[in-house]
């Protein structure tokens, strides 16, 4: 069922289905930006999809037109009973949980209007439990992408250092606050993540988590930080001298690459 500007009022006072402020749900009443996100996911037959937070089902409605196994989870079990009366005799399965506690690892492609409140923390998820992940789609607020596209200054963390290693990311297009029912106070952006088959998934995760220690010290040099990551000076001291690292710098001041010859560094002296 197509969500737009002319029915989102009716549905929501039938069903009785208000948005829910804790769930960050806002829900997307453009069509045609639902079908323009949809399409840039590039489904092909063989495809196993899995759409995160479909709410009211915008881009379900899209997805809901292929011939693909389709998996549709959303933590709001309102959301969910009213899916599973819209779609009851289609290809999607319609799950209510958390998308942080379930198995992904079967799905190759994957999409979502991803809420405020867990954005990071779904997209981490994602790129380190979809072992067969190929290509991802999301939607976020607009001023959250320099936290994943960005790999110098301020906005720089641990999760663009696992993008980045696992392979590309770019914006495709943004959304005025407008397109959406509630009205948000910001824009947003929808952007791409495509994996990279011949990077070592290992590894990026491995680099990945020693950026996450360090990062949550921004302010620390990174010598100090190794140190009380490693619990070890006098290794921190060589990692800095034999990877020719500048041991007064910040966290944001290495590249990813580097945190990955850290990784490989510290794995090869163990």
């Amino acid at each position: 069922m197509e969500i737009n500007k002319n029915n989102i009022f009716e549905i929501i006072n039938k069903a009785g289905l208000r948005p829910d402020k804790d769930y960050g749900q806002n829900f997307l009443i453009e069509p045609s930006i639902s079908e323009r996100i949809v399409h840039s996911l590039n489904v092909v037959d063989s495809d196993d999809v899995l759409e995160i937070g479909p709410g009211l089902g915008s881009m379900t409605h899209y997805l809901s037109l292929y011939k693909n196994s389709i998996t549709a989870v959303d933590i709001d079990q309102r959301m969910t009973d009213f899916l599973k009366v819209v779609y009851c005799d289609n290809n999607i399965e319609i799950i209510e949980n958390d998308i942080r506690k379930i198995d992904i690892s079967k799905y190759n492609k994957i999409i979502g209007n991803l809420p405020y409140n867990i954005t990071t923390e779904a997209i981490q998820y994602v790129l380190i439990n979809g072992i067969k992940l190929s290509r991802s789609v999301f939607m976020i607020q607009n001023e959250v992408l320099a936290h994943f596209i960005d790999t110098e200054g301020k906005e720089y963390g641990p999760t663009s250092v696992l993008i980045h290693l696992l392979g590309k990311i770019e914006k495709l297009f943004a959304v005025k606050a407008g397109s959406f029912y509630p009205t948000p106070k910001c824009n947003s952006v929808v952007f791409s993540i495509d994996i990279d088959p011949n990077r070592d998934r290992l590894k990026a995760i491995g680099a990945f988590k020693i950026a996450k220690s360090l990062f949550l010290n921004r302010r620390k040099t990174i010598l100090n930080n190794l140190t009380t990551t490693l619990k070890n000076r006098d290794l921190a001291n060589s990692v800095c001298v034999d990877l020719g690292i500048n041991p007064l710098l910040r966290p944001e001041q290495l590249l990813p690459e580097m945190y990955l010859k850290i990784y490989e560094y510290l794995e090869n002296k163990k």
